[in-house]
């Protein structure tokens, strides 16, 4: 284990985290507030990102478990630091639940505590929603965008931020990869940013939805979420830069660099179109007598397919009021998840097609025991190796979402709220299924304890499980 290179690399991290805590900053100052929550945090952080970069490593070597140690050391350590603002303004009074705010920031999951949203100060504020967008693309990829790493072996960090079943680069340099993402990243930032204040939205609020968009979070500056702003063409751009941002960015790629007709022909984005529209139809059908009309229903239906399958989570009406049948369908929205690649969490639908492939595959050799059939994506053979993971993947992702729905059905509350608040902080959703954590509701009905743990369910949800596990065994920490 190379202790002095993750120390070196977690105190990069920290020193970045200062630096970005003067955005919030200024902006509190800009609006005449009180600073010190967040000067205090920059002191420590940075105080401890410097002690941690005097460590002088033998070698900047950096395997695989050194890899997944990095990448959930920061995240703990981003989160346990990050809601030192919260706590100190006492905008978020209990440090539980500032913890939770900044888990659900970073791991752009969008579940909340806060009742009082819009009571909140603008530096508070615009570092709640400035975490979505740190924590979608990943800190240790933007670490990797603007400081030279590792050379090749970096690549074992990439692989443990990412999410997807498999991570690849971009370009041959793997800095530049990180940049690429990056540079797409902020593209589509800027150009919702630009479509919102066409709507009439003021800059702050703009920029900071397109921050909660492009992380797939799902944090608002209103108690009621895009639908406080009451306007057809806010909610249009949104639900459009939705599922933009469930695409995988490998195709936008792909795209900028003329090989269009390759990107279309992608497997995994068919499928994502069509249970987009597949879903949209029968929700449409389903709530139409709710609204009045055909109209006004594939509305509703377009935006809260789009927030769930993408995994943002903003709201505009209350659908634990929709029939019993459309609740069933957002929830299985939440188990698929977004593209492989892009901001979005769930189990990812590349590793749900691969599933389903191979359940194919196994039918057709019972049957014909003789016939060799190899899983296929995109006309390319899917290595055994990757199959297998898909399976573990999801093995894994339901125990531990059957372990943290018993865990928290300790606090009392029914079935349907205990099970979809953990399914929504796994897959990174944020409101779950009833009136009490949907999208009127709130997390802070939560014990200490039970938020605690979908802190770490969330965080387990974005970095897709394994880095965590590495990190708490003992093995990983043996010679």
């Amino acid at each position: 284990m190379n202790t002095r290179m993750i120390c070196r690399v977690l105190g990069l991290i920290l020193l970045i985290l200062a630096a970005l805590l003067l955005l919030p900053l200024f902006v509190g100052l800009l609006y005449g507030e009180r600073v010190g929550n967040f000067l205090i945090t920059i002191a420590v952080s940075g105080a401890a990102g410097f002690l941690l970069t005097r460590v002088r490593p033998e070698t900047s070597v950096l395997y695989a478990r050194e890899g997944f140690v990095i990448v959930g050391l920061s995240w703990i350590l981003l989160s346990l630091l990050g809601a030192l603002p919260f706590f100190l303004s006492g905008s978020i009074p209990h440090y539980a639940d500032a913890l939770f705010e900044t888990a659900s920031g970073l791991s752009t999951t969008g579940a909340t505590v806060v009742t009082d949203i819009e009571a909140m100060p603008r530096g508070d504020m615009f570092w709640r929603l400035f975490t979505h967008w740190l924590g979608g693309m990943g800190v240790l990829v933007f670490l990797m965008a603007v400081l030279p790493m590792s050379g090749e072996h970096s690549m074992h960090i990439m692989r443990a931020e990412v999410p997807g079943p498999t991570v690849g680069k971009l370009v041959p340099r793997l800095r530049k990869t990180a940049r690429t993402l990056y540079l797409i990243y902020l593209g589509l930032t800027a150009l919702e940013t630009i479509f919102l204040l066409c709507g009439g939205m003021s800059f702050y609020e703009a920029l900071l939805h397109a921050f909660s968009t492009a992380g797939t979070g799902g944090f608002s500056t209103r108690a009621s979420s895009i639908g406080g702003f009451e306007s057809a063409y806010i909610e249009g751009v949104v639900t459009v830069f939705m599922f933009l941002f469930g695409v995988n960015f490998n195709l936008y790629f792909l795209i900028l660099i003329g090989r269009w007709r390759e990107a279309l022909k992608n497997e995994e984005l068919h499928w994502y179109l069509g249970i987009i529209a597949a879903s949209v139809l029968l929700l449409a059908a389903g709530i139409r007598g709710l609204y009045g009309g055909i109209g006004t229903a594939l509305r509703h239906a377009f935006f809260n397919t789009a927030a769930i399958i993408s995994t943002t989570g903003f709201g505009t009406v209350d659908f634990t009021a929709w029939p019993e049948y459309c609740k069933w369908i957002l929830i299985l929205l939440m188990f698929c998840g977004g593209c492989a690649g892009s901001t979005g969490g769930g189990l990812k639908l590349s590793r749900l097609l691969i599933l389903g492939k191979s359940m194919a595959v196994s039918l057709r050799q019972m049957a014909r025991p003789r016939s060799v059939t190899r899983v296929q994506l995109d006309g390319r053979r899917v290595e055994d190796g990757t199959v297998r993971a898909a399976a573990l993947f999801f093995a894994f992702y339901m125990a531990l979402l059957l372990l943290f729905s018993l865990l928290v059905s300790l606090d009392g509350f029914d079935v349907a709220t205990s099970f979809t608040a953990a399914l929504s902080c796994l897959s990174n959703i944020g409101p779950g299924m009833t009136p009490l954590i949907g999208p009127a509701g709130s997390f802070a009905v939560f014990s200490v304890r039970s938020k605690l743990l979908l802190s770490l369910a969330m965080l387990l949800g974005r970095l897709e499980i394994y880095p965590i596990f590495v990190l708490l065994s003992p093995r990983t920490w043996k010679k």
